[in-house]
């Protein structure tokens, strides 16, 4: 076989050297400017490949046969340039330097003429890569000028083992050529292993051969005397044929690009400079992402996609592809209909055995009736038990909610009961041990009950001048009674004064505090607060009734040390009391007698630290301002006392039209004449504000009402009972939205228990649950709770009136408001 091999590369060298002769002197004129431009479109070709790869589209034989040509054209070049590489240079420089349009015109047409040659001999494209080599070799074997340059470039590529060279192989016995980039540096043994791992055969079957010899597994491509980025042919053939033979490798078609490839590069006006650059191959095909068509060019411009390698996906222990469960199983069975057949009977001198025999006994002949019958008594059966089943599950279900109702309502109970308990227990503990106004308001509101009960007792048991003798002793018990509260409401005057004042110490001696952006709380004393501190620890230390009489002078020395800081009549006035006090303790004085005096000074001191000049941390909190002019500005006269005092003393109800009497002498009079307890209106008006607040849909109406206002819809709109349940007891008993998609208002309220209220907010429509008649009954209320708020004028804005009857009759009380105004003026 290597004969032949042999043979036939002769007899095609033998054809073309006439050939080759003839044009030699021709291609050595042209090869160095044709060079560049052929270079540079297989480049542009191969790019063009590329990009039909991403496309999907299949390469047809054309291209394959246009990659041979190019491949024998470019060792075509390669040799030419290597017989006569002193004569080119200066004429390769000179031709790039000169090349003009026309010469690369002629030279791009040249080119083609070319491929189109290598095209029609496609046939003998592996005969003239073997033939060229083998000229080759023989060019170098004549010309000794060429091997000792060999040995020079040798010895240079020795300095740079880690560069890249394209190496040739031509595969025995299909003469296919295989082109790769690879090491110089490496040996043939690393090649052996690459082509083994790409063709799947072993190593050792492999044989290598250059120039007809055996290349040994340490020789290295440098040995062999490749330059770095130049080319070597090498042979590969197989010693075990028919076992392993060598397969042909599609690396061609699959990469069109070569492997190395010479770029020129411009380094100045007229100079330029070649560069091999080495091409990478990719060892996956990148994914085609779509693209568009330019409409006016045609040019098709594809998504570029990542350089990343795609990530493996993880392997997994399951099966995924199984062929049992991917592949049908059919299978025959021949089946035949019951008919006579004969049977074999025991007898004399043949035995059968009856061990597995089976008496069969004719049944009664079942008809489809009676069997859909039967069927239908079965559907019957297991309905029964199945609804009993169902019953109970449902039975014991309502017996659980029955069970967990009456818990609740006893758990429910349980607690009403013992809120009311602890109701009546801070009711009495309050009437025991009053302690401010609300608890003397509750007192009165008893006395007045007590005092009602009696008198209806007493005008059903006397009459006459039993009836008046009962009465006047009635009267002293009162009056007795009176004065008993008002012993109680001085007491709890002095300890409530007492508490006031040592708040207002602890507000004035108190730092600042602040929030900081992560939510602490920042605290500064300033020297306001620390004189405001030292200022109170004295006045605590005069009013310790258990001191010595050393320490109660210490006591005294501090206080007097203190108040000579500032000169003025209330400093001299405090400095006199002490000396007295002082010489009264020193001459032996009893405490008792001293109470007094000592009173005094803490009168006095006290004023002391109220003084601003003194104390100037107490400005802030005093109830009288500093500054005069304040004292012109919300200032009014109260008719009962005879007073002026600031707006804030003064209760007025929303409909109010003037200033009537203040806080103290509504608070007398009620105490003397209706003793009416207002503690339960107060809890109702904060329960209303604050369920409004938690609807948070911006509700005004609620939060303009006052406690007589309230007390006013309560009692008189609602008669102080639930419209449902009648219950009369105020401290369970809520006013809420009647219809809860609407703020509230006097016109849109309902009065309900707690639980009432809570389940009517659950109604979707009011108006469609309840009867007719009750809800004729809460519209008549409504109405009267618009007309008698339309009087408010902070109340007209929200009005919404219903029908023009209603119009009329708010309309009238508007227009009327003015003229009241102007006859209260």
């Amino acid at each position: 076989m290597e004969n032949t091999i042999a043979s036939r590369s002769s007899d095609a060298a033998q054809q073309t050297d006439v050939e080759l002769t003839s044009e030699k002197e021709e291609i050595k004129q042209e090869v160095a400017s044709t060079v560049e431009h052929v270079q540079d479109a297989a480049s542009h070709e191969d790019q063009e490949q590329n990009l039909d790869l991403h496309n999907g589209e299949v390469r047809n034989l054309d291209q394959q046969s246009q990659m041979e040509s190019k491949e024998t054209l470019q060792m075509l070049e390669d040799q030419n340039m290597t017989d006569n590489k002193g004569d080119l240079e200066d004429q390769e420089l000179s031709d790039t330097v000169n090349h003009n349009g026309d010469s690369s015109h002629q030279n791009g047409v040249e080119t083609e003429i070319l491929v189109h040659e290598v095209q029609e001999t496609n046939a003998q494209s592996s005969m003239i890569v073997i033939e060229e080599d083998n000229r080759s070799t023989e060019d170098q074997e004549t010309d000794p000028q060429m091997s000792s340059e060999n040995k020079l470039d040798k010895k240079m590529t020795t300095d740079d083992s880690s560069a890249t060279a394209t190496v040739k192989v031509i595969l025995s016995p299909d003469s296919q050529v295989i082109t790769v980039a690879f090491s110089i540096g490496k040996s043939i043994e690393h090649l052996k292993k690459y082509f083994a791992s790409q063709m799947k055969i072993p190593e050792a079957v492999l044989t290598i051969m250059f120039e007809g010899r055996i290349v040994e597994d340490s020789e290295t491509l440098v040995d062999l005397g490749i330059r770095p980025h130049g080319m070597i042919q090498l042979d590969m053939q197989s010693v075990d044929p028919e076992n392993y033979p060598i397969k042909a490798m599609k690396f061609q078609h699959e990469y069109s690009m070569p492997d190395v490839i010479t770029v020129r590069v411009q380094t100045g006006d007229k100079s330029f400079q070649d560069i091999a650059v080495e091409i990478e191959r990719l060892n996956y095909r990148k994914p085609y992402l779509g693209g568009y068509r330019h409409k006016v060019t045609g040019v098709v411009y594809h998504h570029a996609g990542t350089q990343t390698v795609p990530k493996k996906r993880p392997e997994k222990d399951t099966v995924v592809f199984c062929r049992d469960a991917q592949t049908v199983f059919e299978k025959n069975k021949s089946q035949q209909s019951r008919n006579t057949m004969a049977t074999q009977m025991t007898k004399i001198g043949c035995y059968v055995a009856n061990v597995s025999d089976r008496l069969i006994q004719p049944k009664k002949y079942v008809t489809a009736d009676e069997f859909h019958a039967r069927r239908l008594k079965a559907v019957i059966t297991i309905q029964t038990y199945f609804r009993r089943f169902h019953a109970i599950k449902v039975v014991q279900q309502l017996r659980e909610e029955r069970r967990l109702r009456l818990e609740w309502e006893e758990k429910e109970q349980l607690r009403k009961k013992k809120e009311r308990e602890e109701r009546l227990r801070k009711e009495y503990e309050c009437r025991m041990n009053p302690k401010n106004k609300e608890d003397f308001e509750l007192l009165y509101h008893a006395l007045e009950l007590w005092r009602k009960e009696e008198v209806d007792r007493i005008d059903q048991m006397y009459t006459g001048a039993e009836r008046k003798a009962a009465l006047c002793a009635l009267l002293e018990q009162e009056t007795h009674l009176i004065s008993s509260i008002g012993r109680h409401k001085i007491d709890a005057g002095e300890e409530n004064q007492q508490k006031a004042i040592q708040n207002l110490l602890n507000k004035c001696s108190e730092p600042k505090r602040w929030k900081a952006f992560d939510g602490k709380t920042t605290e500064m004393d300033t020297q306001f607060t620390i004189r405001a501190r030292e200022l109170r620890d004295i006045y605590n230390s005069i009013n310790i009734k258990y001191f010595t009489r050393d320490e109660r002078l210490d006591a005294l020395l501090t206080l007097k040390h203190t108040v000579k800081e500032h000169n003025s009549k209330l400093t001299q006035e405090i400095v006199e009391l002490i000396d007295r006090e002082a010489d009264l303790l020193m001459r032996g004085v009893q405490n008792s007698n001293l109470e007094g005096l000592r009173k005094r000074i803490s009168t006095l001191f006290l004023q002391y630290i109220k003084t601003p000049t003194f104390n100037p941390e107490v400005a802030r909190l005093l109830k009288v301002p500093q500054d005069s002019a304040v004292f012109r500005k919300n200032i009014y006269f109260c008719s009962s006392c005879k007073s002026y005092l600031p707006s804030t003393e003064f209760s007025l109800s929303a409909n109010a039209r003037t200033i009537g009497r203040c806080r103290k002498c509504s608070k007398l009079d009620n105490e003397a004449r209706q003793r009416e307890e207002f503690t339960k209106y107060k809890i109702l008006l904060k329960q209303l504000k604050k369920s409004e607040t938690d609807y948070r849909d911006d509700s005004k109406i609620a939060f303009l009402l006052q406690q007589e206002d309230l007390q006013y819809l309560v009692e008189n709109i609602w008669g102080s009972h639930s419209a449902l349940s009648a219950c009369d007891d105020l401290y369970e008993i809520a006013v809420v939205r009647w219809n809860k998609y609407y703020e509230w208002s006097p016109w849109n309220c309902i009065l309900l228990t707690k639980e009432e209220a809570a389940a009517h907010l659950k109604l979707a429509n009011a108006d469609q649950a309840y009867g007719i008649v009750f809800i004729q009954k809460i519209k008549h209320k409504h109405t009267l709770a618009k007309n008698y708020f339309s009087q408010i004028p902070e109340m007209a804005p929200f009005l919404h009136v219903e029908n023009s009857d209603q119009m009329s009759t708010v309309n009238d009380l508007v227009i009327s408001k003015p003229m009241a105004a102007s006859l209260q003026v």
